[in-house]
């Protein structure tokens, strides 16, 4: 399909979309010239004429009634209506027919998070390994990573991508290429600086002679690729006292931004550590942060105390 094909182009080209993202921006696209056209071939003209509103609400109905969730459901609409908004702008479209159309309901969840208390009983727990000796170099890289992912808020695409030669030791920062091929700076702690230094030393000595640059490496000396990411997150965690439910880098992440907001930070400063888009993405950590002085306020106030009866 010719608009398609050049929209997916545009995105990749002009806007610098990750592989993935246009994975899912090409499968919300074709998926619905596939619900509609059931399978047969779409000709060029009704590429345009079947983009109506009541088509994308019959699709919407559809994929629901199939058990694809509100959330996901509501990620295909995005990529549809900015397949339309980019039709519209080149003057082959009158209007956004997703515009019109009611987005499905979706369940706000609040971002799983490990607690300060759970993070610095991992961190005392491998320290004590490693100054005794019993970690070996695959243990002490997956230590490191789960360390940068929790110390810088990162994703896991991001770390498979980090080079040595985006660690400022002297400054004390990391230079992280993110979504869109954003280019962020982020502050390290002086102790996380420090330990980065050692690592990239030990590096060097177990891959002599490696020329990828690469700041993870696989046990046999390859670039990270996201799964092993995934994977080694959920080694490290697994069976450690107080890591329950998920484990994965992302859990990390907010982990990091709930962190800094307790703590008193700003929401603009954990935006730009975060390497987030707009404000809006930012603030779903103040749900937790509410949550916690809620709890706070509850436990420490006299009338919430004893079903509310006050002794004195």
């Amino acid at each position: 399909m010719k608009y398609a094909e050049e929209f997916l182009k545009y995105l990749k080209v002009n806007r610098g979309y990750s592989p993935r993202t246009l994975a899912n921006y090409a499968d919300a696209v074709e998926k619905f010239y596939c619900w509609l056209y059931t399978g047969q071939e779409c000709p060029e003209p009704e590429e345009l004429l079947a983009l109506t509103a009541d088509n994308v609400r019959g699709f919407t109905a559809a994929e629901l009634d199939r058990g694809v969730n509100p959330r996901t459901m509501n990620l295909k609409l995005s990529a549809l209506s900015s397949y339309c908004k980019w039709l519209v702008r080149r003057g082959a479209l009158a209007d956004n027919p997703v515009s019109k159309v009611y987005r499905p309901k979706q369940q706000k969840k609040l971002p799983v998070f490990y607690t300060e208390e759970v993070m610095d009983g991992y961190v005392s727990k491998r320290e004590k390994e490693l100054e005794e000796g019993a970690m070996d170099f695959a243990s002490y890289r997956d230590y490191m990573m789960v360390l940068m992912l929790y110390a810088t808020g990162m994703r896991r695409a991001e770390l498979a991508g980090l080079r040595r030669s985006d660690f400022d030791g002297s400054r004390g920062t990391l230079i992280v290429l993110g979504k869109g091929d954003k280019v962020r700076e982020i502050p390290l702690p002086p102790l996380i600086n420090e330990k980065i230094v050692v690592y990239l030393k030990k590096v060097k000595e177990r891959y002599p002679n490696d020329s990828s640059g690469k700041f993870f490496l696989t046990d046999a000396g390859h670039p990270l690729y996201l799964q092993f990411v995934d994977n080694a997150v959920r080694r490290e965690l697994s069976g450690v006292k107080g890591f329950t439910g998920k484990k994965s880098p992302h859990v990390l992440r907010h982990s990091l931004a709930t962190g800094l907001l307790n703590e008193g930070a700003d929401l603009n400063s954990i935006k730009e550590i975060l390497g987030h888009s707009s404000l809006a993405a930012t603030q779903v950590y103040t749900h937790n942060s509410f949550e916690k002085l809620k709890q706070t306020y509850f436990n420490a106030h006299p009338r919430a105390k004893n079903g509310g009866k006050n002794g004195n």
